[in-house]
This record gives structure tokens, C-alpha cells and sequence, in this order.
């Protein structure tokens, strides 16, 4: 296969790991923070033992500025993913996940606010469109009382990546492995006081579920995601991140049951397209989640996990 081939379908596969992340913390019974405590766990050893298989930890590139930058980056995704598990559970996954991708909206804002970059009339168009899509999207069915939370959550996940994107992004020269392994090390000692241990008595095969958020949805997943932007256009990983949301809805009606109203669905290409446009159109991207998620949106522009922009999952 060519290299874009390749690329596609590394990105493809990676997205839909992202797209099952909600299943794991569910089917994982555990609560959020215990949840994203020992995805931390898992994932810093598979990202350690790839990260040594490749050699990665030879000429680093970590400096103490940097190292401090990326701990920062990832102070923010860990509680970006807390906030968006427990989104999961206070609305639904697919909700939550549509929700949760007005990142790049508010990594456009924060653009303007922190650093003070000029917002041009086309880019405040396409945030008037995801607004009013995000809008529709939040129309609650009557008896989906628990919405509104998670829609609340689910902006504040969003909101915290945002925020390690445009910190991370500050981290270069830095493979973005490194990154994302700094920042779930970060993540085990900042969840410790807040992670209830004697729960783990009781988990039985939610352990199974944990050990795949470590392995899958932060090993594999970050490696095939790194892999791929490498090999791809930006506006067509722009594209392929879309896989997420989608394969997170059909995974959600799959298994619960739950599907989007009819109302909601109507919000849905607004911020498609939204996204698409402010992405494609030169603006920084978050991706996405799961991961770190500024390693998921950073590498590659479209992931800003780890390093720079790129995009996972989520």
C-alpha cells in the first residue's frame, strides 16, 4: 500500500478504538476517577515498553521547561477525561461524545482570548453553526432528565483538552510518545487521593475493561494515531477523526440501546461541518477520546495530546 493508504487505515482503526472508549468505562463499573486513575496506570506501561522498544527514550528532546509544559498539559487531559466519563454516565456516550467535539471551537477561542489571535469573519460564522447545532443537540427528550448535566460535563471536558492543546503545542522537539507518557504519570499521583482503592475489591471483570483502556485506547490506539500523521494531509485526518463520533453512536445503540432524537440529529452536521471547516481552515485541532486527549489532538494537527496539533478521541 502507499503510504497515505497506510496512513488512512491506521487512523481509521484508531478512530474506531476511540469510538468503543465509552463501552470500556462503562462495562468497567467503576466509578470516573478510579476509571481514568487506572488508565493511567496501564497505558504509562504500555507507552513505557513501546517507548523503550523503539528507543525513543534516547536523545529525548526533554528539557526541565518542557517537561514542566507537558506535566501542565496533562493536568488538564486527566481531568478532561474525568469530566467527559462522567458525562458518559450522566447523559450517554453518544451525546457526550457529540458534545464533547466543540473542541476545536474552544481551542479557536482560547486562541483569541490567551493568545490573542485575530478571529477572522469565517471562523465566527462556523461557531455561530456549531452553536446553533450544539444548541438542537442539547434539546433533551422529556424523561432524558440526566442530559443537561452531561452536556454540562461534556463541555467542560472539552474545554479542559482545549486547554492542554495549547499548552502542549508549546512542547516541540518532543516526540509525542513522551508526551502522552509524561502526562499519564502525571495523572497516577494527581488521582491517587481522589481514586477509592477498596472499590477494586469488588471489580471482578471490570478489570478486563480497565486493562483495555490502558493497552488499547492509550497504547495501540496513540501508537496507530502517531503513526498516521506522519503519512497524511492534515485535511484528511480532519476528515477521518470524524470516525469517532460516529462509530461511538453505533457502539452506544448497539449495546444500550441509546440513539440520538430526531431533534438532536438535526445539530449533528452543524458541528460536522463546523468542525471540518474551522479544522481544515488553518485553525489548531484537539482530537480525541481518549488518550491523553491532548496527545489524541495533537500530533499531526489534528491530535493535541502530546505535542503539537493533531487529532484522538478521543
Amino acid at each position: 500500500m502507499t503510504a497515505e493508504r497506510t496512513g488512512t487505515v491506521q487512523l481509521t482503526l484508531a478512530m474506531v478504538l476511540s469510538g468503543t472508549l465509552g463501552v470500556f468505562v462503562v462495562e468497567s463499573t467503576a466509578s470516573p476517577s478510579n476509571v481514568v486513575f487506572f488508565r493511567c496506570v496501564f497505558g504509562a506501561v504500555a507507552l513505557a515498553g513501546y517507548a523503550a522498544a523503539r528507543g525513543y527514550f534516547r536523545d529525548h528532546g526533554l528539557t526541565p521547561a518542557k517537561l514542566v509544559l507537558a506535566a501542565l498539559g496533562g493536568v488538564f487531559i486527566i481531568f478532561n477525561w474525568v469530566f467527559l466519563f462522567e458525562a458518559y454516565e450522566s447523559s450517554s456516550i453518544s451525546l457526550a461524545t457529540v458534545v464533547y467535539h466543540t473542541q476545536p471551537f474552544f481551542l479557536v477561542l482560547l486562541g483569541a482570548v490567551v493568545l490573542r489571535e485575530r478571529l477572522t469573519g469565517s471562523q465566527l460564522g462556523w461557531l455561530a453553526a456549531a452553536f446553533a447545532g450544539l444548541v438542537l443537540v442539547s434539546g433533551v427528550r422529556p424523561g432524558d432528565a440526566g442530559s443537561p448535566a452531561g452536556i454540562g460535563l461534556a463541555l467542560l471536558a472539552a474545554l479542559f483538552y482545549a486547554a492542554s492543546t495549547l499548552i502542549t503545542k508549546r512542547v516541540t522537539g518532543v516526540r509525542p510518545h513522551l508526551i502522552a507518557l509524561v502526562q499519564v504519570l502525571v495523572g497516577i499521583p494527581l488521582l491517587l487521593p481522589l481514586t477509592d482503592l477498596a472499590e477494586t475489591k469488588g471489580l471482578g471483570m471490570g478489570w478486563v475493561w480497565l486493562v483495555g483502556l490502558g493497552f488499547i485506547h492509550t497504547g495501540l490506539m496513540y501508537v496507530l494515531m502517531y503513526a498516521s500523521y506522519q503519512k497524511l494531509p492534515t485535511a484528511k485526518i480532519a476528515v477521518l477523526v470524524f470516525t469517532y463520533p460516529a462509530v461511538a453512536m453505533v457502539a452506544d445503540w448497539a449495546v444500550y440501546g441509546h440513539h440520538i432524537g430526531v431533534v438532536q440529529a438535526l445539530g449533528l452536521p452543524l458541528i460536522v461541518a463546523a468542525g471540518l471547516k474551522v479544522t481544515r481552515g488553518g485553525a489548531p485541532r484537539p482530537a480525541g477520546p481518549a488518550g491523553p486527549a491532548s496527545a489524541e489532538k495533537q500530533a499531526g494537527g489534528k491530535v493535541q495530546e502530546p505535542v503539537e496539533p493533531v487529532e484522538e478521541a478521543r
